[in-house]
């Protein structure tokens, strides 16, 4: 079975993509930073579907502990054939009041993250001729902006720019490199958000689920997305 590593997978998004991921025949890895009561749930979950129930329980802001893990891993496990970098945090402000620390954490987490996890995991993959998939999950923020997110939106921004330069440089080896762009989804990040409101600016009237995110990571993932590489793809009902 080919492994492929979700981070932020115990819930929400994640969650719904190694579920999908395990139907589908893989070994999806469960990756969490604190809920891991959650990522257990979601492991024994996918052990009745066949999968192996990995957990991996790091920080993906932590550089060293982010590398550790990942080598250990792969040192007892090989290299992954997939990577989805799902995991992310928001800490919204207006931009004048917004803190260090709100900018620091986003950026850390969801875009440091790219370097941290993937550093780390490309060159296995490359020495084991795996011609593998890599899944960036940026957003509608960092395509068009949103008022209150700058930190979110530079972070969201600043993953496409960095998979489209990885995919260049992965392409002689066979190994793709896109991002999935999603608009307003149905977890628990939006369930705060007027959503009432926030439809009518959505020419579907809905929120996505979860469960068509994961669908088009699945299909990312698959030998029939091989010549697929360095392209954003959006999943926002119209919004944009």
């Amino acid at each position: 079975m080919k492994k492929v590593l979700v981070t932020g997978s115990s819930r929400g998004i994640g969650r719904a993509i190694v579920i999908d991921l395990a139907k589908a025949g893989y070994d999806p890895v469960v990756h969490c930073v604190k809920s891991l009561d959650e990522a257990r749930k979601t492991a024994e979950e996918l052990k009745s579907l066949g999968a192996s129930g990995d957990i991996l329980n790091f920080d993906v802001s932590n550089r060293e502990e982010s590398l550790n893990i990942l080598n250990d891993y792969v040192k007892k496990n090989g290299a992954f054939y997939g990577v989805v970098l799902n995991a992310g945090i928001v800490s919204d402000n207006s931009f004048p009041a917004m803190s260090g620390g709100e900018w620091d954490r986003v950026l850390r987490t969801n875009l440091d993250s790219f370097y941290n996890v993937l550093n780390p995991l490309i060159m296995p993959m490359v020495l084991s001729r795996i011609r593998g998939r890599i899944v960036v999950v940026s957003s509608l923020s960092g395509e068009l902006g949103n008022a209150g997110q700058a930190n979110y939106a530079a972070a969201k921004a600043g993953l496409i720019g960095a998979a489209k330069s990885l995919a260049v440089e992965l392409a002689p080896r066979g190994i793709t490199v896109n991002c999935v762009a999603p608009g307003f989804v149905e977890t628990d990040m939006t369930a705060s958000l007027p959503i009432d409101e926030i439809v009518k600016s959505i020419p579907m009237r809905r929120f996505a689920k979860p469960s068509e995110v994961a669908s088009l990571v699945k299909f990312l993932l698959s030998e029939e997305s091989s010549y697929i590489t360095r392209q954003v793809i959006s999943i926002n009902g119209g919004i944009a």
